[in-house]
């Protein structure tokens, strides 16, 4: 069906963003932090390990530190650690818990995530098949500007009914009305 294009953003390490060019003086102060505990110090330090940046490529080394960031919360981190599980990087391959990782991120807004978990509904990997909460998600993450949200949500409307579409455009206006903070007292 659609698979080939719902993967594309999961080829090699997902939505890594690597900060090139990392000198030691750099990997120093960010591990520092990083054991202090700052969330995005663990974060740039999992992308270093992820990319090789500044250290040894490392896919156990970029898993513990995304892994400390997103229990803190950090989307980005969350959305990285969602990644690895579903491409078994640093850690056995486990659509589950890549699912439970996207989910936690995407329902802070964050695109990539949304672009995963609509992955993750449409394939049925980690969760019972769904086109309509794929497109769902898809529609959020394309109203971010998101272009292979956009493209995958085109793709898969041709295998929908309009009831399915309507269904998956509505649960998306109330997602954006009920985290943009309208209609509460």
């Amino acid at each position: 069906m659609v698979v080939a294009v719902l993967l594309l953003f999961m080829s090699g390490s997902g939505s890594v963003v690597s900060a090139q060019g990392v000198d030691a003086a750099t990997v120093k102060e960010w591990r520092e932090a990083a054991e202090r505990g700052s969330a995005w110090a663990q974060y740039n330090l999992g992308l270093m390990y992820d990319s090789g940046d500044g250290v040894a490529e490392d896919d156990e080394q970029a898993m513990k530190w995304y892994q400390k960031a997103a229990e803190q919360g950090l989307a980005d981190a969350q959305n990285n650690l969602g990644g690895m599980y579903i491409n078994g990087e640093g850690v056995a391959e486990d659509d589950v818990e890549a699912v439970k990782w996207f989910r936690k991120a995407a329902e802070q807004g964050n695109a990539e995530a949304q672009l995963g978990l609509g992955v993750m509904y449409a394939n049925g990997r980690g969760v019972p098949q769904n086109e309509v909460l794929a497109h769902r998600w898809w529609n959020l993450a394309g109203a971010q500007g998101h272009t292979i949200a956009r493209k995958n949500m085109e793709l898969i409307a041709n295998y929908m009914t309009k009831e399915q579409i309507a269904d998956a455009q509505r649960m998306a206006r109330e997602w954006q009305v009920k985290h943009s903070g309208q209609g509460e007292e």
